[in-house]
């Protein structure tokens, strides 16, 4: 995903933190520490413990204690989305990341269209793993005044555990809720599936996501909560995008890359000046040829790797100059959808089809858009 960086691997899987996650903490860590006081009574309240309050409200220590349970509710995020991975790894599903960011974490795995028998598991099982991390929390908040004997330190454990403990349980029930693409939300799409077509189920399951979409950011509007606005509109587009790839990949589902390619292609040599390959494309409206030398593709100029070059240099320059080598291939038999999530993932607008080393098509987003329009009638 754009604007994350990787800070290790759990079990195989790279973890990564989006730049959203670092802007989040510090509003957590300010809304912790500017209520400890308050929270540390509550906590009393429903542990039926006493809590210490007097190194709790000193100096920085209410910044730090902000931090410190922002952190380790990120944590209890990474244990959800974990549990999420570890089920799916299972399946037989690959784990390609689970990244951190504002509203929590995502797993993304290889996966075309979801197998129901496959998703309710996977969706019940993170909420699981957040009640049972919360449940342990909860546990040794009641083992704390036991085990240290200084009031005041204990109370500062007692906060901290025990807040954890209440933020899971409280992140299993939320993500229980019925709407998609939450946990709930793929519980419902699973269980509809079971009785109805995929992309029906899901349809529905967007549907009733936006309905609370539109709930929360009526009460987010009324309480001048700014977050329950910002939970809503991920919720709503969220759903939208979820049903509109399933829908794609329904329309999509019998289509390869063989049967809707364009052919034959315009391609170009490494030897062609950029100022020639800028004029074809305004005279063919096509912003991207594959490069190919005695039959054989060896890599693609793009308007992308244009625009990285200066206008005054690229008189001087070649296309073997600015071409990306690298290039992504699909035989004729793929399926279309492998092609459009491959773009999608990859920023990319085309893929050369390529059989035996010689290209034989060319497949766009565009082309893919038009076949999409055409199955829908």
């Amino acid at each position: 995903m754009d604007g994350s960086f990787r800070i290790g691997h759990i079990f195989g899987i790279p973890i990564l933190i989006h730049y959203t996650f670092l802007l989040i903490i510090p509003l957590f860590a300010w809304i912790i520490a500017s209520q400890i006081v308050v929270t540390a009574e509550m906590l009393a309240s429903l542990f039926g413990i006493p809590v210490d309050t007097t190194l709790l409200s000193a100096g920085f220590i209410p910044w730090a204690l902000g931090v410190i349970v922002a952190f380790g509710l990120f944590f209890g995020v990474l244990v959800h989305e974990l549990a999420h991975s570890l089920v799916a790894r299972s399946r037989g599903i690959g784990i390609n990341n689970i990244t951190l960011m504002i509203f929590g974490g995502i797993a993304s795995m290889e996966q075309g269209s979801p197998d129901p028998d496959a998703e309710l598991p996977m969706a019940l099982v993170g909420p699981v793993a957040s009640l049972v991390f919360g449940l342990v929390c909860c546990a040794i908040v009641y083992v704390i005044p036991h085990a240290v004997a200084d009031p005041p330190v204990a109370g500062l454990l007692i906060f901290t555990v025990g807040y954890l403990g209440i933020l899971n349980i409280i992140l299993c029930f939320f993500n229980l809720i019925p709407a998609f693409p939450m946990d709930g939300g793929r519980v419902l799409r699973a269980w509809l599936a079971k009785r109805m077509p995929l992309h029906e189920a899901t349809r529905i399951a967007a549907n009733v996501g936006r309905g609370f979409a539109v709930l929360f950011g009526i009460v987010g509007l009324v309480t001048f909560s700014p977050f329950l606005i910002l939970i809503a509109l991920f919720i709503y587009i969220g759903a939208g995008m979820e049903s509109t790839a399933v829908k794609y990949s329904h329309l999509l589902q019998d289509v390869t890359v063989g049967s809707m390619m364009s052919s034959p292609v315009t391609t170009v040599s490494q030897a062609m000046p950029v100022s020639k390959v800028v004029d074809m494309m305004y005279a063919s409206k096509h912003l991207g040829f594959p490069v190919v030398e005695r039959d054989v593709l060896i890599g693609i100029i793009t308007l992308a790797d244009l625009n990285r070059t200066s206008p005054i240099d690229r008189d001087a320059m070649q296309v073997r100059d600015i071409m990306s080598r690298e290039v992504i291939t699909l035989p004729p038999s793929a399926p279309v959808i492998d092609a459009l999530r491959i773009m999608s993932s990859n920023d990319i607008g085309r893929i050369p089809v390529v059989l035996d080393g010689k290209i034989l098509g060319i497949v766009t987003r565009t082309d893919i858009l038009k076949v999409t329009e055409l199955r829908q009638i």
